[in-house]
């Protein structure tokens, strides 16, 4: 058996994205990134991106806010006076919109305010727009309104690629079995997957700091019991 960890590469699309880092598409994500190609042509001046947490939100908002030359404000910052001096020459990235104590007013405000100086506005968010604790009526009902794209959790086969590009970036000499066994039984979460390449680059090493000629999938198998466990405490 060839334990080239090449021979997993999937020939699926990628989307540059933060540095050296590629945005592989699936269908868990497909949507998403079609929004973002679409961009300038948006259906709202304003669109909410949706997904849990490691699924590639801020990856694909990043890669937005290079090609838009959107400005990226903390949500915490946006109060009246902000909205008051924004002059709208630029589009904005608002994350994490539903996690943030936003000053509900001051975003209502901006809304309008993309809608009369027409630049867009992409939201990031964990919840559905109508699971906001939002007290405005009106900005409740304005958000919910929004165009809405869901990322779902990354799929077995995006999980597999992922894997297979983070241990060729730490020139780990993976098996095949190892990135398999992985993909079907960690939780399915890219920031998890980073996690998991980075405990076992620690492990790789021996005591006398030669490095394992090849990755095995009992090796990996350890590395996530770990991990999990350690989790659980």
């Amino acid at each position: 058996m060839n334990d080239n960890p090449h021979q997993l590469v999937l020939d699926l699309p990628v989307r540059c994205a933060l540095g050296a880092e590629d945005f592989i598409v699936t269908d868990s994500n497909a949507a998403a990134v079609e929004l973002i190609d679409a961009w300038p042509d948006w259906p709202h001046q304003a669109l909410v991106l949706c997904g849990p947490e490691g699924a590639g939100k801020s990856h694909l908002s990043n890669v937005w806010r290079l090609r838009s030359g959107a400005l990226v404000p903390a949500a915490a910052e946006l109060d009246d006076d902000w909205v008051r001096d924004f002059s709208g020459a630029a589009p904005l990235v608002i994350e994490s919109a539903d996690r943030s104590e936003i000053n509900e007013k001051a975003l209502f405000h901006l809304l309008n305010l993309a809608k009369e100086r027409e630049f867009h506005i992409l939201f990031t968010a964990r919840q559905l727009p109508g699971s906001w604790s939002l007290t405005l009526p009106d900005l409740r009902s304005r958000m919910r309104a929004l165009p809405l794209v869901e990322i779902m959790p990354p799929d077995e086969m995006l999980l597999q690629s992922l894997l297979v590009k983070l241990f060729d970036d730490r020139q780990l000499p993976v098996s095949p079995a190892a990135i398999k066994y992985l993909a079907r039984h960690m939780d399915r979460s890219m920031t998890m997957a980073v996690r998991i390449a980075d405990a076992v680059d620690r492990a790789a090493w021996s005591a006398s700091g030669q490095r394992l000629k090849t990755i095995s999938r009992d090796m990996v198998s350890d590395v996530l019991v770990s991990l999990m466990g350690n989790e659980e405490r």
